[in-house]
């Protein structure tokens, strides 16, 4: 059954009904889930499994592994599900889900865990090196992880669990705790992991190695770009909101500012810079997009919102930060195949296993309980009793579009007035070709939240991403390394290279220069071929299309519709319209200009996170010459998409100048084709973009 808001209050919340109890009653409902498969106050948190060849533990490692693995699952079912325990513990001390008092469940596992020679005994870092042959000094441990998640569930439920241990069970605790704290890390978030370890054996009284503390924190301030932004590694994605701008403030309110104020001064500017822009990274209805790696966390995207109120001088807007928060968890908790056997699955709303990956298991999930770290504010604060507002949303007219420009983690994100959609672009994606799942996570050339990203439809195609096949090839070289070159006069410029290496000289041959910009339902591509190697064959997927059936069993409708331009050059469009899992209509068209040939339609299963069949709209060209010429070297395109949740609407919903809004194509070449010089795209609507990447190399 999925969760309901009863009783909603829309004076208060007047997009959502959310209000705090709702949120507490959310929380009981994943905690049900949850404690429904665990038999008894003995059994540690591990849940059913699904997907058994990507997640684990592993079942074909070595036993030595699985032993490793069975240990860092138990605690990650431990403390995982302690993120929504310990807020619940603390609003209401004895309550029980299941027939099982929380506070005594969990203070008892989390000693056990911490306690040698116990059957869920989690290991500490000493004991992982051991049973790992001590073979790589500098290895770091899913506990480490783990270990933060617990020190943040003790600190929410402190009077309830920590305060009720004797000195002696403090002391278990601690030493586990100070084992991974003072260990080997990740140079990444991980370092905030051991940062909140030391932090709150330092609130309790032990002694701590000051020295490494503040060397993990001058490095993460190392790893800022602007804005908000953390580079995580070498990407960046929700690790810099639901890591560095949850952990940061944290860590300020238990240790930065009273020991470190320089550091923690550095830090709350970084959350606040976030505050500016970080609600329009979220649609009209408060969805988060799927995007980046470890989407299985879904709604802890909105982390930050709540934390940037653990802060002395929030910049946040209450009302707005809850009402994002409160739409992204209803993004997922209303969804019926967002659980399995109650617990989230290993996916975005259904279980989906291109998404996931090898580090997580069937528990990991549970980190969307950091959302709920908002119970930790009272009652009276304001981000409880503000009215709900909908920020830029509300501010746009009705075919208006914002768009958001941050070139320090290099994220171009829109906010659609006329369907609500948020669409994100990103510039800085250096992955491998045979990295397959960071070409879904990252390489995308466009993010919609409302058109979670498909994966392999056909060898074909894929969605929003162009293929280049050379020389007849089956096999495609696939454009991996997209460079950010900036925004100028409202067009977006980035540099794709198809099957980049940046060790190969050779492998940066195939290229396309990337300019886009939003039309009010969508992004409008004005993309310029490089190629070296010819004859080549390209195609270029939409989003993937949920394809279910209407309420009278009718089937997505495909139409086809063409124009002709002034210069007698062909514009065709494909549209389709069908029902998303709710059954509300949703319509969506691709429009291809000069230089695509043909438009297909890809039938697919098991591909799209939304739904188990879906469409994808395919466009694709032939190039026929070996070398440069003077054929077409621009592929002109446009994505829209619509949503009518009112009732369906007779064929195609698109006006004429939607479907077709390019009224001449000015070229400033001899050849009209685009090949060097300014390119004028003259809209219906009066508008005029000159698109020119002269220059752009000079931007990595």
């Amino acid at each position: 059954m999925v969760f309901q808001v009863e009783d909603p209050d829309y004076t208060l919340s007047p997009y959502t009904g959310m209000t705090r109890k709702h949120w507490l009653a959310a929380g009981r409902y994943l905690l049900e889930g949850v404690f429904g498969n665990i038999p008894g106050i003995e059994d540690p948190v591990v849940m059913p499994r699904k997907e058994t060849k990507v997640t684990y533990p592993h079942l074909d490692a070595p036993k030595e592994r699985q032993e490793i693995e069975r240990k860092a699952e138990i605690f990650e079912g431990l403390t995982r599900s302690f993120f929504i325990a310990s807020v619940m513990i603390r609003n209401e001390p004895d309550i029980e889900v299941c027939g099982i008092r929380l506070r005594d469940y969990y203070k008892k596992h989390i000693l056990r865990a911490c306690t040698k020679g116990d059957a869920v005994y989690v290991g500490n870092y000493e004991d992982m090196q051991a049973s790992n042959g001590y073979e790589d000094p500098f290895r770091a441990y899913q506990q480490t992880v783990e270990s933060c998640a617990l020190v943040i569930g003790l600190h929410a439920c402190r009077e309830q669990i920590w305060a009720e241990y004797t000195q002696e069970e403090k002391d278990t605790v601690a030493a586990l705790l100070s084992s991974f704290g003072h260990a080997n890390t990740v140079p990444q978030n991980w370092r905030f992991f051991n940062m909140l370890d030391l932090a709150f054996l330092h609130q309790e009284g032990y002694e701590i190695d000051r020295e490494i503390m503040v060397d993990h924190a001058q490095a993460v301030l190392s790893y800022t770009v602007g804005d908000g932004w953390y580079r995580d590694g070498q990407s960046f994605d929700y690790y810099s909101c639901w890591a560095f701008n949850l952990y940061a403030p944290i860590w300020n309110e238990w240790y930065g500012y009273e020991n470190e104020p320089y550091l923690a001064r550095r830090f709350e500017e970084n959350s606040n810079q976030l505050m500016r822009t970080y609600p329009d990274f979220f649609d009209r209805d408060g969805y988060t997009n799927m995007w980046g790696r470890s989407c299985i966390y879904r709604h802890a995207a909105t982390a930050p919102l709540c934390a940037n109120f653990f802060l002395h001088d929030p910049a946040a807007d209450p009302g707005l930060a809850r009402r994002v928060a409160s739409g992204s968890l209803l993004q997922f908790l209303t969804r019926d195949d967002f659980l399995y056997q109650g617990v989230p699955t290993l996916g975005f709303y259904g279980q989906f296993t291109p998404l996931v990956q090898g580090y997580s298991c069937a528990e990991s999930p549970l980190w969307l309980g950091k959302a709920f770290l908002c119970l930790e504010l009272p009652a009276e604060h304001p981000f409880w009793t503000a009215v709900e507002n909908n920020g830029t949303w509300e501010r746009l007219g009705a075919e208006e579009v914002k768009e958001t420009v941050l070139p320090g983690p290099a994220l171009c994100f829109t906010n659609h007035a006329a369907n609500g959609e948020t669409i994100l672009r990103s510039g800085k994606v250096f992955k491998t070709a045979q990295d397959i799942h960071s070409i879904w996570n990252y390489g995308k050339l466009n993010y919609n939240t409302k058109y979670p990203w498909e994966s392999t439809p056909a060898p074909s195609c894929e969605s929003q991403q162009y293929l280049l096949f050379e020389n007849g090839a089956e096999e495609p070289l696939r454009g991996n390394m997209t460079f950010w070159c900036g925004e100028r006069d409202g067009v977006l410029y980035r540099r794709q290279f198809f099957n980049g290496n940046l060790e190969t000289e050779q492998h940066w041959f195939q290229a396309i220069n990337l300019a886009d910009f939003p039309v009010a339902r969508g992004i409008l591509r004005v993309d310029k071929l490089r190629l070296v190697k010819r004859p080549v064959r390209m195609t270029l997927g939409s989003y993937g299309f949920p394809d279910n059936p209407g309420a009278d069993g009718r089937a997505t409708e495909i139409i086809r519709k063409e124009q002709t331009l002034p210069d007698g050059s062909r514009a065709q469009a494909v549209i389709l319209i069908g029902y998303d899992h709710r059954g509300v209509q949703r319509q969506m068209a691709m429009t291809c200009y000069r230089g695509w040939e043909e438009m297909d339609v890809i039938h697919s299963s098991g591909t799209n996170p939304d739904s188990e069949h879906s469409l994808v709209i395919s466009a694709s060209m032939q190039s026929r010459k070996q070398y440069d010429g003077a054929e077409p070297y621009l592929l002109i395109s446009q994505v829209i998409t619509a949503e009518f949740p009112e009732g369906d609407v007779s064929g195609c919903a698109f006006s004429e100048e939607e479907l077709f809004p390019i009224r001449e194509i000015v070229y400033e070449d001899t050849y009209q084709v685009g090949a060097y010089g300014t390119v004028a795209v003259r809209l219906k609507n009066g508008e005029e973009k000159k698109i020119n990447f002269e220059g752009i190399e000079a931007a990595f």
